[in-house]
């Protein structure tokens, strides 16, 4: 019996998140992606039979998109279209995959932003005074430091439980993306922020509220402090201590490689630290790395400030010197 576009959808979703045991917000993220496709079949009055969808409907429905998302978006949808018919095809329900044979749009890949170590430090130290004293704000410079100190991504630093964290060590015990589990260390400001957390973790709850027995960090109801949350205080936090753009919490964490590369420390070593499936994706920071180098070099050698000659004459331009 041959199924409709809804019906595959739903069986996509429940292997996802019961055979693949994709997180929450992965398979909520696929299945916007997928609904998205199955009202533009609707909207057309294409079939409603996933056997009977090919090619050319995919590529029509991605060419819809663009001009109201960038490449990086239709190439994420696409790769859900892709998940779905590599789902049904396995299962029988169809004999190829149409998604297949698109090819993903090239986007340009950004460099990540971070901040220098006096940003990051004045990030961490931000409202250390008797205004803004008390629970709220040990909790909030722990979590700055936490992600600072492991390059933690936010919903790694969020979903941390009190027993995640091994202060004696300086460690924590950190759930990565697809389920992976791995121990990273977190450093002294993060140890000692924490410490200082825990004697008040208490306090930062409402009265009448009972704390989440579990989560390390929560907010004032006493549930388990959400990632929004985080993004929210960091960027505030950010704001109050002029970095030089928008703070969002990834950005302690590019900064997090950025400082231990310049440091000296190995690209393996930071791919483990990071939880980076692929050493490309830990190469990024090389090239950040490297812009910092060269910005400095600007600011500081003597021949950055000449008139651009040298004793062999002009200096190359960035146009002109292509060998």
């Amino acid at each position: 019996m041959a199924l409709t576009m809804e019906e595959a959808r739903a069986l996509y979703l429940e292997y996802l998140a019961h055979e693949r045991r994709a997180s929450p917000r992965t398979v909520e993220a696929y299945g916007a992606d997928v609904a998205e496709l199955v009202a533009f079949v609707a909207d057309k009055g294409l079939p409603d039979d996933p056997a009977r969808l090919d090619t050319p409907v995919v590529r029509a429905y991605l060419a819809a998109l663009f001009g109201h998302i960038g490449p990086t978006s239709i190439g994420r949808k696409l790769a859900s279209i892709r998940g779905l018919f590599g789902f049904l095809k396995r299962r029988g329900h169809v004999s190829s995959n149409p998604a297949t044979a698109v090819r993903t749009p090239r986007a340009k890949r950004k460099l990540p932003s971070f901040l220098s170590v006096d940003e990051a430090v004045a990030l961490a130290e931000a409202g250390d005074d008797r205004e803004h004293e008390g629970p709220l704000a040990a909790r909030d410079r722990a979590v700055v430091e936490t992600l600072y100190g492991g390059g933690l991504r936010v919903s790694e630093l969020t979903g941390l439980d009190l027993d995640s964290v091994d202060l004696a060590s300086g460690t924590a015990r950190v759930l990565g993306k697809g389920g992976k589990e791995r121990v990273v260390p977190i450093g002294r400001e993060a140890v000692s922020a924490i410490r200082d957390y825990l004697k008040l973790r208490a306090l930062a709850v409402r009265k009448g509220r009972v704390p989440d027995g579990r989560a390390l960090f929560l907010n004032r109801d006493g549930a388990r402090l959400s990632p929004r949350a985080v993004e929210i205080m960091v960027g505030k936090r950010g704001v109050a201590v002029g970095t030089r753009e928008r703070v969002h919490p990834h950005s302690l964490r590019h900064s997090c490689a950025t400082h231990l590369l310049d440091a000296g420390a190995d690209l393996r070593v930071i791919q483990d630290l990071l939880g980076h499936a692929s050493l490309s994706t830990t190469q990024r920071y090389t090239h950040v790395s490297i812009d910092g180098l060269m910005a400095v070099y600007d600011k500081a050698h003597p021949l950055a400030h000449k008139a651009g000659r040298s004793a062999d004459g002009p200096l190359p331009t960035k146009e002109d010197d292509t060998q």
